[in-house]
């Protein structure tokens, strides 16, 4: 079954770096787009980037100090959020939408503060 498990959260200093992970299993990974996701408290669940084979996208809020990636070997998706700000505190969810399902990790929680 699908199985999307994240981790590398944390508490880091406004400024400071963070490398996120997304491990997948139970699909062809390397054939669908991911998503990364974010929920901070009393907020709706809000997407932050999306990774396909060629491209990725993001949202405004974090473009030019997040990255994602995509290591297809080893069926893991990546974020790197540098520059980060308290308003970057959140749980941060992947997302995989597989044979028009859509699946949800566990969640991994960013805290920013100094």
């Amino acid at each position: 079954q699908v199985q999307l498990v994240e981790s590398g959260g944390g508490l880091v200093q406004p400024g400071g770096s963070l490398r996120l992970s997304c491990a997948a299993s139970g699909f062809a990974f390397s054939r669908y787009a991911m998503r990364w996701y974010r929920q901070a408290p009393g907020k709706e669940r809000e997407w932050v980037a999306t990774t396909g084979s060629i491209s990725t996208e993001y949202a405004d809020s974090v473009k030019g100090r997040f990255t994602s990636s995509r290591d297809n070997a080893k069926n893991t998706m990546f974020l790197q959020m540098n520059s980060l700000k308290p308003e970057d505190t959140a749980l941060y969810y992947c997302r995989a939408t597989v044979d028009y399902k859509v699946y949800w990790g566990q969640g991994t929680q960013v805290t920013v503060s100094s």
